[in-house]
């Protein structure tokens, strides 16, 4: 770890340096070590330790960007050079309100020594202890297991400085039979609340239940979603339409629809970067502290999230919530949510399986494309298990199918959500997600595996 010291020390050094009119310096450090497996063999262990610093100036109102991983004086005044002379091309945005002042930031706990410290060994004996179990049953496991700690801090020319240190811990594994697979992942920053061990029993329970799938017509069913499955829905409304920017271009399912119940009231979902629930960041990419957005509260459309630029034009504050906008990936994003909560209910998977006639069990969705922002209409495929429920009971497995659907109509029917909640990071940022009754999805095909 570099230390808020030391890392306050650079940028400061290289904003005093810099001749633009403003200023911004975002410093991304990782310290990470990952453990692949296949065939129940670990075959690769990798570790990786990086810094990178984004550079954004303003000369006038043109807006340059640059990136470098080396953090000598001498480096980052060539990446603000950069960036300047890539300012001056550029064409004036006149709608740039300016670099954020500075806000009082309080700190998260995100940073837990005993993930900050695992070795090598401690990954290889948790993944060891799922490739043995896989194959007492005649079954291969692969996937990965990544431990590692992180550092982000924001500086700006007028007073922004903010810090944040954090671990985290991954792991996911696909468990494969013959004719299906099992799977299973979470995301902890807490070593302790990872257990390898009892994910990799349930990827296995899984792919022994799924022997001898059988087809079935594509139609419109009840089904009972995983937690999983729920998180794709999550991530894709955050991601297609609960940023500022995608309401502001009318491209989101919230358009004409805030204030107005157009899901069920069982759902309320809203972002908290500094939630420990969560994986916490206590402030965006602008050094502007995230505050906890309701974007969806007993079915009831509330509103987007900010940067600072799409809170300007509605002359309103920051949320919280901009990404990196010196990264090309993500400058032209907009502001996006990714912590993402669903409020729990009150029944269990049995539960909801037990108030369904005829229906299907889905554990995960899988290669989702949006189709059409309105609704969030996506398309894509179930995957490592699903199963037929008839008369409140699971009773066989049946084989993958294609679905296109709205997810803003498919939870307008929330009959029931689950108790338990999942902290899973496998698609936009974090949620934490509960489990699902819906009373409709559409099934348009039937895959071949």
């Amino acid at each position: 770890m570099l230390g808020e010291k030391q890392i306050r020390e650079i940028l400061e050094q290289a904003l005093r340096a810099s001749p633009a009119d403003e200023t911004e310096l975002v410093l991304e450090a990782r310290d990470s070590a990952l453990t692949r497996f296949a065939n129940n063999t670990i075959h690769q262990n990798v570790a990786e330790v990086n810094t990178e610093v984004a550079v954004r100036v303003v000369v006038g109102r043109r807006i340059g960007s640059a990136i470098t991983n080396r953090l000598s004086a001498e480096d980052l005044r060539r990446a603000v050079e950069e960036a300047v002379a890539l300012a001056r091309l550029q064409p004036e945005n006149a709608e740039f309100p300016g670099l954020p002042e500075p806000q009082p930031i309080p700190p998260a706990a995100a940073f837990d020594e005993a993930a900050a410290g695992a070795t090598p060994e401690w990954r290889a004996r948790a993944v060891g202890a799922v490739c043995r179990l896989a194959e007492g049953h005649g079954l291969n496991a692969a996937g990965a297991l990544s431990t590692g700690l992180y550092e982000v801090a924001v500086a700006n020319s007028k007073g922004v400085f903010a810090y944040h240190a954090g671990t985290e811990a991954h792991f996911t594994t696909v468990v494969m039979g013959e004719e299906g697979s099992g799977y299973a992942h979470r995301a902890a920053w807490r070593l302790e609340d990872l257990d390898v061990e009892a994910l990799g029993r349930s990827a296995i329970d899984k792919a022994l239940r799924i022997r001898n799938p059988r087809p079935i017509p594509p139609g419109v069913y009840p089904v009972v979603l995983e937690p999983y499955a729920v998180e794709d829905i999550l991530s894709w409304l955050g991601y297609a339409g609960a940023g500022a920017l995608a309401v502001q271009e009318g491209r989101s399912w919230m358009n004409d629809r805030i204030g107005r119940p157009v899901m069920s009231p069982l759902v309320t979902i809203w972002d908290d970067g500094r939630d420990p629930r969560g994986l916490p960041l206590p402030f965006d990419f602008e050094g502007v502290p995230r505050q906890r957005v309701v974007i969806v509260e007993r079915g009831v459309p509330q509103g987007p999230v900010y940067d600072t630029i799409t809170a300007a034009r509605e002359g309103r504050p920051s949320t919280g919530h901009a990404l990196p906008r010196a990264r090309p990936q993500t400058a032209s994003l907009g502001p996006l949510p990714l912590h993402l909560f669903m409020a729990p209910g009150e029944a269990t998977l049995e539960e909801m399986i037990q108030q369904v006639d005829r229906g299907l069990y889905i554990t995960r969705f899988w290669y989702t494309r949006l189709v059409h922002p309105r609704d969030c209409v996506l398309t894509g495929m179930t995957r490592d298990g699903v199963f037929w429920i008839e008369g409140g009971e699971i009773a066989y497995p049946v084989r993958n199918l294609r679905f296109t659907q709205g997810y803003v109509p498919a939870l307008a029917g929330v009959r029931a959500v689950g108790r338990e909640r999942w902290r899973l990071s496998e698609g936009f940022g974090c949620v934490v997600a509960p489990a699902l009754l819906l009373e409709a999805f559409t099934f348009t095909g039937v895959t071949e595996f």
